[in-house]
């Protein structure tokens, strides 16, 4: 299945099926999340946070690219990723975009 930001398919005309979209909410846990907090104290890259959210990213789009799959789509277009803080450690990654048949 193509999965794209852009609005349309360059030199192809698609039929809009409708929008779709995936989500999780992801966490760390605790011994990770204490350790992230010590590392604020002297700074630098959070790699299990990076870890999370790109666990979650995945996540999110392949549960998209199925809900688009079951509607018969061949493509996602005009796809947009939104995040938001739950509690401390955990974060909800949302992704959105329109089904589409290629023709």
């Amino acid at each position: 299945m193509l999965i794209t930001t852009t609005e349309s398919i360059p030199g192809r005309e698609v039929e809009i099926l409708g929008m779709v979209k995936g989500h999780t909410v992801q966490t760390v846990n605790v011994i990770k999340d204490i350790g992230a907090s010590f590392k604020t104290l002297v700074g630098g890259e959070l790699k299990k946070y990076n870890e999370m959210m790109a666990n979650a990213r995945s996540i999110a789009t392949e549960r998209m690219a199925s809900e688009a799959a079951s509607m018969g789509a061949d493509a996602i277009i005009g796809v947009r990723y939104t995040t938001s803080s739950i509690m401390q450690g955990a974060a909800e990654i949302l992704v959105y975009g329109t089904a589409v048949k290629v023709r």
